[in-house]
């Protein structure tokens, strides 16, 4: 039987409302901003000449250097695999968005073992060790 004239419709049930502001996304991957592994603060990048100042700008604010590259010409890499170890134990893992990582860690000696396509490399570098570099 048809509804009456004159009676008002059914209303909808409520939807929630959103927060007033919404936390920010976070940036790409690839953005070159500072990270957090465990102990370790760390900023990646430096394939373009606008990147590789503003690291350059930022580096004495950093303890440690790394370098990826490969080849004999020194080509640059981006998505390294990296692991730093103290004591046989993992201290951080990140992936490398770009070259160069400027890294702020903890005093002390640790085993950095970067893996690119496949193939690991190690080197020992210490605090306030600047431009150590991984060839592949």
């Amino acid at each position: 039987m048809p509804a009456p004239s004159g009676t008002p419709p059914v209303a909808a049930p409520a939807q929630p409302r959103p927060p007033l502001s919404a936390p920010p996304a976070p940036p790409p991957r690839d953005a070159m901003v500072q990270r957090q592994a465990g102990p370790v603060s760390y900023i990646c990048g430096g394939v373009a000449e606008d990147e590789q100042a503003a690291l350059q700008s930022q580096a004495r604010k950093y303890n440690m250097s790394l370098l990826f590259t490969q080849g004999t010409r020194g080509e640059y890499l981006s998505d390294v695999d990296v692991k730093l170890m103290r004591g046989g134990r993992e201290v951080a893992s990140f992936i490398a968005d770009g070259p160069r990582c400027l890294l702020k860690a903890p005093a002390g000696t640790y085993n950095v073992r970067a893996t690119y396509k496949g193939r690991t490399k190690s080197m020992t570098v210490s605090t306030n060790s600047k431009n150590a570099q991984m060839r592949w």
